[in-house]
């Protein structure tokens, strides 16, 4: 894919994937499965950088991270990050924006997309795979999709290709509604419902991930702090033992 077309796809996407049971626990108002990310995993970051920057960052920016900090905290380097992830032209230090401007966003979409720097601390990882388990094609809508988690959400699935297309199947009528009762996968995509829901896991670790790119480093640091204390207590225990023996 090229840069323009990166730019392009990713400016339609809000955050799109195959008829999953999480759609229906979502639209039933049920627990969200749980996402089954690991920040632990830096390979799946890497391809949740790579799928984020290439289908969500046209419209969607980070602008809480940093192109250099990205490269450091998921094992790549600068130039790594400058020719694969970054279709902007920014320098490595500079934030992840977008180069559609607001005025665009608003005349395709009817709103500026929102940046989704802490939509995982917002919303919760869990919250972000059902979404992107949850598009299905509806026709009275202006983008011609809908979502079961965020009805009404004025973004097409730009991950149809690989999730394949979904049709809403409706319940009985209720306060002059129909609600979804489930979603069918009526067109399979390029990948099969376990390779999308990896897609999906990787796409919702890297923004849990660029909620708090600190928490990587923190989850290391804590090793140490417990071992830390660790070997304090055991010191304690040592003086404890000698003071005592002094005592009697």
């Amino acid at each position: 894919m090229t840069k323009l077309a990166s730019l392009l796809a990713g400016g339609l996407l809000a955050l799109g994937l195959a008829a999953t049971p999480a759609a229906v626990h979502a639209a039933a108002g049920a627990a969200l499965p749980d996402a089954g990310t690991d920040l632990g995993d830096q390979a799946s970051l890497q391809r949740g950088a790579k799928l984020y920057m290439n289908y969500c960052s046209g419209c969607h920016s980070l602008q809480y991270v940093r192109y250099s900090r990205m490269a450091e905290d998921l094992g790549l380097t600068e130039d790594q990050v400058q020719a694969n992830l970054n279709f902007t032209g920014a320098k490595p230090g500079e934030q992840v924006r977008v180069a559609m401007t607001p005025e665009q966003g608003t005349a395709f979409f009817g709103k500026a997309p929102p940046d989704l720097s802490v939509i995982a601390r917002v919303r919760g990882a869990d919250w972000i795979s059902a979404y992107l388990h949850s598009f299905y094609l509806d026709e009275t809508r202006p983008v011609g999709w809908n979502n079961t988690v965020f009805p009404n959400a004025s973004m097409p699935n730009v991950l149809s290709h690989m999730q394949g297309l979904q049709h809403a199947e409706y319940g009985p009528e209720a306060n002059g509604e129909r609600p979804v009762e489930k979603l069918v996968l009526a067109q399979p995509g390029t990948q099969t419902p376990a390779q999308f829901d990896q897609t999906v896991r990787d796409i919702t670790a890297f923004l849990e991930y660029a909620g708090e790119p600190a928490g990587l480093q923190r989850q290391q640091i804590g090793v140490w702090v417990i071992l830390f204390l660790a070997f304090l207590t055991f010191l304690a225990w040592l003086l404890k033992k000698e003071y005592w023996r002094d005592v009697h």
